[in-house]
Parts: structure tokens; C-alpha cells; sequence
């Protein structure tokens, strides 16, 4: 390779160093983050078990250096808990924080409803409906997981559209902390249908870029979704001491 050709990757590297604030991760790191993600997710591992660096690196056949880096980026989301000599952890979250949680998503999305109807571009829209026709695609295959995941894309990319970081940022935050807690909602055939038409209505709320009545099925949708997850996970969901 040339002195010019190694220049400019060193270069490029530089750039999305400052650009990311960290240095580029190597894909197994990548794939570490999202399977555990996916497990924590779907409560395989579920709120409260201890995460085993042997046993999940035996099972995901990664080395210890990635799994470790992983499970330090999960800890940045709050996914997991990480205690000196003791490992990572699972967070139990009791039903009066998820709650809190609940409510500031629902806060947030009210406030992007009307910014996300006057700021949306035609980009940002159409990316929203693609995601909306995969995310249909995986219901109509009875893909729980790959659903749950786009739906989430789905919320983010709304919130997005606002064009206020603040928003955004709080709100990924928050929604990652407890999707485990919402994932269980799915689960029951008939919620899962309805959140599905509850998505086609806001939708159309986009394209007609109605900031109220957004505001008002984004809203409902969240309300109604934690109400299932909720009776669902019944007396699993610790109540705050």
C-alpha cells in the first residue's frame, strides 16, 4: 500500500473518530451488541440474571475482549449493570420506574408530534413508510423479534423527524432502557394485530402531517401497549421498595 493510500485511511478513520467521539468498533464487537441486545430484549436473558462472560462467549462464539467491550456499550444504555469481581448484570426494573418511563416517552412524543408534522422532509417520510412496510412484513410472518425491532426503528425515526437532538436523545435513552418491559406486550396475538393498525393510523397521521391527531394515536398507542405488557409480566415487575 502507498504512503498516499495509508494516509488517507489514517485520515478517514481521524474523521469518524471526531465525528463518533470513539474509534470504529470491529464487527464482532457489532455482533456482540445486538445479539445481547436481542436476548436481553426478548428475555432470554431476563430482568435480574447474572450474564456469564464463559457461557455467552462459548454460545456466541466470540472471544472474551469483544464480548467485554459489548457488555461496556450495553452498560452505556442501560441494558446492563456491571459489578467489580462480580460481572454483568440485568437490571430488574420495578413497575413504578417503567411507569416513569412510560411517561416520558409519551411526553416526548407529544412534543415531537407537531414539530415532526411541520419539519418532516419527504426523505425522512418515505424512510418511515419503508420501515412501516418491513415491520408488516414481519408480523405477517409471525417474526415477534424482527418486528419488535423496526417498531422501535419505526418510534425513533418519528422522533427523529422532530429535528430537536434534545428530544431524540432523551428519548432513545428512556425507550431502550425499557424495551424488554414493552417487547412482552407483543406476545399476546391480539395486541400485537392491534399495535400493527394502530401503526397504519399514524402513518397516515404523517403523510397528512396532523400534528394533533399524531400526537393523540402516539399517545394512545404507547398507553395501550404498556397496559398489556403490563398485565403480562404481572408480579415479575417488583414493586419500588
Amino acid at each position: 500500500m502507498s504512503a498516499k493510500a495509508l494516509h488517507a485511511i489514517r485520515r478517514n478513520s481521524a474523521s469518524r473518530i471526531a465525528a463518533d467521539g470513539f474509534a470504529p468498533r470491529g464487527l464482532s464487537t457489532t455482533v456482540a451488541v445486538e445479539k445481547l441486545r436481542d436476548m436481553i430484549t426478548s428475555g432470554e436473558l431476563p430482568p435480574g440474571s447474572r450474564i456469564t462472560e464463559r457461557a455467552i462467549s462459548d454460545r456466541l462464539s466470540l472471544s472474551r475482549t469483544p464480548l467485554r467491550e459489548a457488555l461496556k456499550i450495553l452498560e452505556s444504555e442501560e441494558l446492563v449493570v456491571l459489578e467489580p469481581h462480580r460481572g454483568a448484570l440485568v437490571p430488574l426494573l420495578s413497575e413504578e420506574e417503567v411507569d416513569e418511563a412510560m411517561s416520558v416517552l409519551m411526553a416526548l412524543e407529544a412534543l415531537a408530534a407537531p414539530l415532526v408534522c411541520s419539519r418532516m422532509t419527504p426523505e425522512q417520510l418515505a424512510e418511515i413508510e419503508t420501515l412501516h412496510a418491513r415491520m408488516v412484513a414481519h408480523f405477517e410472518a409471525g417474526e415477534l423479534l424482527p418486528y419488535f425491532t423496526i417498531n422501535q426503528d419505526i418510534h425513533r425515526a418519528i422522533i427523529d423527524a422532530s429535528g430537536s437532538h434534545t428530544v431524540s436523545r432523551i428519548y432513545r435513552r428512556e425507550s431502550g432502557r425499557i424495551q424488554r418491559y414493552r417487547f412482552a406486550g407483543n406476545r399476546d396475538m391480539a395486541r400485537w394485530r392491534r399495535a400493527v393498525y394502530e401503526h397504519e393510523l399514524i402513518l397516515d397521521a404523517l403523510r397528512q402531517r396532523d400534528g394533533e391527531l399524531l400526537k393523540a394515536l402516539l399517545q394512545a398507542h404507547l398507553r395501550s401497549g404498556w397496559k398489556v405488557s403490563r398485565e403480562r409480566l404481572g408480579e415479575t415487575l417488583p414493586q419500588a421498595p
